[in-house]
């Protein structure tokens, strides 16, 4: 059965067509020894292996074997049921993926916005649940300052005047800090921010055109607003809270194949998440 090139399996009465190759991922599994032990589990049913247990389930474990990832569903929730089968397979290193359950399941993330409007100016907060997503958030917004003369500070388009970049201020790794509008300088002078947010190119000094731009950019994010409120009447500070179900960087394995061994699977997680 070892040189068969294509493999058909019934598990639990649906049809799987793979590669043996694919079942020979792991050499120590109990799919690896099938083709070539007489395993009373898996019977040899014209020309099919027969299986006994769960098929939804054993598409993951496929899965799994083709991708060397763990990819689930968002709702799923029979986690030990599955490290329970890929045992049963002998495919361990997915089982030890799958004792990291709190690493695999989605969570819920929360943004909310302040926002306040001082005279000329207007003030901006970011708080995040996650530090991640905050980050590349403030990699989008690019605040600029610059001069202008009194006759032309209301203007919507940035003087020919060279703008200058400023960095943003992060009181922590989940908040952001950034103003547009005009102040005050000297004689006719007045010192203008514009506010920049990707993959948008305008430049905005209005405070109302920014928040607009900032709401429409996490919507199209995957967030979703679920409630806004006045924190303070008397500031005129607003609050947008938004929330989202994301999905988390998945999990891998790394398969090294040394000279006259069976093969080893390191488990690592595929990218380092931030923000826990």
């Amino acid at each position: 059965m070892s040189n068969r090139g294509v493999v058909v399996l019934s598990v639990g009465g649906i049809r799987f067509v793979t590669r043996a190759s694919t079942l020979q991922q792991f050499p120590e599994s109990r799919l690896a020894q099938m083709l070539n032990d007489d395993d009373g589990e898996f019977k040899l049913v014209n020309g099919e292996f027969f299986v006994d247990r769960d098929g939804t389930l054993f598409s993951y474990i496929m899965d799994f074997l083709r991708t060397l990832q763990v990819s689930l569903p968002a709702d799923f929730s029979d986690y030990q049921r599955l490290q329970r089968e890929a045992e049963f397979y002998g495919v361990y290193p997915l089982a030890d993926l799958l004792s990291q359950e709190h690493l695999l399941k989605p969570r819920l993330e929360i943004l909310e916005v302040r926002f306040s409007l001082q005279e000329m100016q207007a003030f901006f907060r970011i708080f995040g649940s996650c530090s991640t997503t905050v980050e590349t958030l403030a990699e989008q917004i690019t605040v600029f300052t610059g001069q202008q003369s009194g006759q032309s500070w209301n203007s919507p388009f940035p003087s020919q005047k060279p703008l200058v970049p400023l960095p943003l201020e992060r009181p922590s790794h989940h908040d952001m800090i950034f103003q547009c509008g005009t102040d005050y300088s000297a004689g006719d002078q007045f010192v203008a921010r514009y506010i920049s947010i990707k993959p948008d190119n305008r430049k905005l000094i209005n405070g109302a055109n920014v928040l607009g731009l900032l709401l429409d950019t996490l919507l199209k994010d995957g967030f979703r607003l679920i409630s806004t409120r006045t924190v303070s009447c008397e500031e005129k500070v607003e609050c947008y809270s938004f929330e989202r179900t994301k999905r988390p960087v998945g999990l891998s394995v790394t398969v090294n194949q040394a000279p006259g061994s069976s093969g080893t699977a390191q488990a690592k997680r595929s990218q380092v998440q931030k923000g826990k």
